[in-house]
């Protein structure tokens, strides 16, 4: 077995737990926090993952990229720079959060201290993030996947604790259920920067080169701004998305509250369901990004072909029986967290959504493996404002609604997995069927 398929399997494995994680961890926040509670909790999730990328400048991508691409000498000297670069992003960034979160109006129906978890994640994100990027380029994917099964492991154990020792209003039962986020964070960020240091003292007992900090910085952020564009942008549009949405359906003649309630059941159970297989997708991910990198910085173009048509291969094979247990076992799984809920028609419906980000997800890999960050952007923003534009259309209307939104949804998911192939398909030089080009 390659150490591709070995890295994905491991991800694979510890995905899956985590995922089962959070999937009890949906669970309890809605049983705990109750349906309005759950639909404000799911509203602030895409401004929380907003900071994040912010806080992250998608250094894993960038480092990891560099790690993959260069020899081992010179790794020390450009972690080193990393992590100079990440402390002013950090200084810059807290000294922004402080004065802009307090006055964003997001934050009015929230406990006043809400914004000051968001600041205090901007480090922890920052410097877990350069220990990420170098793990996933030198391929130690154990420490990835031991982290990502850590975070949700550790927010389950908090919710669990707390909630049943103590009840709480539900400003401050969202505002704990939000802390037990940030902790879970700070657990990861200790593992792995730990392992990091770890590692940086080996290297510094091998063979080592020195680089230029202003070349490595001019490096790592070719690939992290365009990259940190496209997460910046799926952010922005994520946490738009709850309050568009809401503005449709009130069009469309629903009154405001009950919006935002059904906008929790779209998010917290239809998406927390068709989203519980992508695991594997965003495994891949990990692991293509150094590996397409390597191959294409090789120029070993049969072994991109290759690994394209094996990608493929395996999310249809996980994706299509995923997505038609979703359509034909769709009320007994939503029963899991509402009985007799709207969601049950939500998650039939968004089958096709859910099938064509599995392929998007890796897609994107191979993206910016091979240097295409920026039609990955463009496709993303094309998908975007099209979809964006037909949910507030169809969803404004009396007669569709929610139906009208998650149509909408679904035309957005298909548009983007198709550039995303047709590209790949180009630059790789194979047909449309993965077959190369004569």
């Amino acid at each position: 077995m390659t150490s591709f398929f070995k890295g994905a399997l491991l991800l694979t494995i510890a995905a899956f737990a985590g995922e089962c994680i959070e999937f009890l961890v949906n669970i309890v926040l809605a049983r705990e926090l109750g349906e309005e509670g759950l639909g404000l909790y799911m509203s602030i999730l895409p401004t929380i993952m907003f900071v994040v990328v912010l806080a992250s400048l998608e250094l894993p991508i960038s480092i990891s990229k560099f790690v993959a691409e260069k020899e081992q000498l010179f790794h020390r000297s450009m972690l080193l720079h990393a992590l100079r670069f990440a402390a002013v992003c950090t200084l810059i960034f807290v000294a922004v959060s402080v004065w802009v979160l307090p006055l964003i109006p997001v934050f009015d129906h929230y406990h006043p201290l809400v914004p000051w978890l968001f600041i205090l994640l901007i480090p922890l994100i920052a410097f877990s993030s350069v220990a990420r990027g170098y793990f996933m380029g030198a391929q130690k994917m154990s420490r990835i996947a031991f982290a990502n099964f850590l975070r949700r492991a550790a927010q389950l154990v908090l919710l669990f604790f707390i909630f049943n020792m103590m009840s709480f209003a539900q400003d401050v039962a969202i505002f704990v259920a939000l802390c037990t986020l940030v902790a879970s964070e700070l657990v990861v960020f200790g593992y792995l920067f730990f392992a990091f240091l770890l590692q940086m003292n080996l290297l510094k007992r091998r063979p080592r080169a020195t680089l230029d900090g202003k070349k490595v910085r001019r490096t790592l952020l070719e690939v992290s701004v365009p990259t940190t564009g496209l997460r910046i942008f799926h952010a922005a549009t994520f946490a738009l998305k709850p309050f568009l949405i809401k503005e449709a359906l009130v069009r469309a003649g629903m009154v405001e509250g009950l919006a935002m309630t059904q906008y929790g059941k779209l998010a917290g159970v239809a998406f927390s369901i068709g989203f519980f297989p992508a695991f594997i997708a965003h495994s891949l991910l990990i692991v293509l990004i150094p590996t397409v990198s390597e191959a294409y910085a090789k120029r070993e173009f049969a072994r991109l072909r290759s690994l394209m048509r094996k990608v493929m291969l395996l999310t249809a094979g996980y994706g299509i029986p995923a997505v038609m247990v979703f359509y034909f076992f769709a009320e007994p799984l939503t029963s899991l967290f509402f009985e007799n809920s709207p969601a049950v028609r939500y998650l039939q419906l968004l089958v096709p959504y859910f099938l064509f980000h599995f392929f998007a997800i890796p897609m994107q890999a191979f993206l910016i493996g091979i240097g295409l960050v920026k039609e990955a952007f463009v496709h993303a923003l094309y998908s975007t404002v099209f979809s964006f534009g037909m949910m507030f259309v169809l969803g404004s209307m009396p007669s569709m609604q929610m139906d009208g939104v998650i149509l909408g949804m679904n035309m957005g998911a298909v548009l983007l997995t198709l550039m995303h192939y047709v590209t790949i398909c180009e630059k790789i030089n194979v047909t449309l069927l993965l077959q190369q080009k004569r």
